[in-house]
């Protein structure tokens, strides 16, 4: 094992961590703004009015996105079973 090697199997894992946690963070980020902008308009600053919408917003995303990350991290999976040979060498 190289550092090189090491280095790439390192920034393989980060980004598709990054993939896959990116819709939920996208979704709960759009709905976060869109919220205090509401909050800001009608002047009612319940901290908890934010929660289940984000939650309602995860959700939905997660419903439609787990197919591509499910694919995403099953292939990654796959890569690092399949290779596992190469890495002890």
């Amino acid at each position: 094992m190289t550092p090189e090697f090491i280095t790439g199997f390192f920034f393989d894992a980060l980004k598709t961590a990054v993939l896959l946690a990116a819709p939920m963070l996208a979704a709960s980020l759009v709905t976060g703004v869109l919220i205090s902008m509401f909050q800001a308009a009608t002047q009612i600053n319940e901290m908890t009015l934010v929660f289940i919408p984000k939650m309602i917003a995860i959700g939905i995303t997660l419903l439609f996105f787990f197919p591509w990350m499910l694919q995403l991290l099953v292939g990654f999976t796959r890569d690092l079973l399949v290779h596992i040979p190469a890495y002890v060498r």
